[in-house]
């Protein structure tokens, strides 16, 4: 029979008491989804019915961008936003759709410090990321300006980097990139305001160019809008040498996509 305290650590009276007190810790606060707020038996597991609600993303999808296809579109098929003009970045993935019913995931992370979930998420934005995962020498978390951090704390970038490396092993470069414009909230831009405001607010720290230089690279984010802060990035790593950089998030909007035949 399997012991209760298996699953929290390996050896002896240690992990005994760890596990006590995480059972303890249990009872009086019991895990909950955090999608809808119901019990769970682990912290960051989602209940039955949250996993319906969820469009975790898979191929089919473009190869370059990872929009999703609404049918098997042949191997190489790119979208027609990416065939008029190629990402900077190589391709790009996320782990699920980002819509009503979904958002509380990442908007749990980033504005309450949520964290439960992040073992999770980063199982989740690994395997949608397998193909940028491939043969990648860093992450790299998008940055947040230091007013900001000031503020919040904490990078969810960096949170969900650390989470995505524990399931891949690929290793953090936590602090090779920059924000060094303080930009404004992008709620409610267009697609071109987005990129506007991303312009020149990223750079690679001159004592940090042989963590970038030759290197593949993964962007890793919470939410994938029009890729505007995405392409910043990219740009910016590729200015200072990146051999390639491609990008991974917890979540992406999604808007039909009509494909050429």
């Amino acid at each position: 029979m399997k012991q209760p305290w298996a699953r929290y650590a390996r050896f002896g009276a240690a992990g005994k008491a760890g596990a006590a007190i995480a059972r303890l810790l249990d009872l009086v606060w019991p895990p909950l989804s955090p999608l809808s707020g119901r019990a769970v038996s682990e912290p960051g597991l989602l209940d039955p019915d949250d996993w319906a609600r969820i469009q975790f993303l898979a191929p089919p999808w473009c190869k370059s961008c990872g929009v999703p296809f609404p049918y098997p579109s042949g191997a190489g098929m790119v979208c027609p936003a990416c065939a008029a003009r190629a990402p900077v970045y190589s391709r790009a993935r996320a782990a699920f759709v980002y819509d009503p019913s979904s958002r509380a995931l990442a908007l749990g992370l980033k504005h309450a410090g949520r964290t439960d979930g992040l073992s999770a998420f980063g199982r989740w934005m690994a395997r949608a990321g397998a193909e940028c995962l491939d043969g990648a020498d860093a992450l790299i978390p998008v940055p947040l300006h230091r007013r900001r951090l000031r503020q919040r704390r904490f990078n969810q970038s960096l949170l969900l980097a650390r989470a995505v490396s524990r399931v891949s092993g690929v290793g953090v470069e936590a602090h090779a990139l920059q924000r060094v414009r303080a930009t404004p909230s992008q709620g409610g831009m267009s697609a071109r305001g987005r990129v506007r405001n991303m312009a020149g607010a990223f750079k690679v720290r001159p004592a940090r160019l042989d963590a970038v230089r030759g290197r593949r690279l993964v962007l890793i984010d919470d939410v994938h809008t029009t890729g505007a802060t995405l392409e910043a990035c990219a740009r910016a790593l590729k200015r200072a040498g990146a051999a390639d950089v491609r990008a991974i998030t917890l979540a992406r909007v999604v808007k039909p996509v009509n494909l050429i035949k």
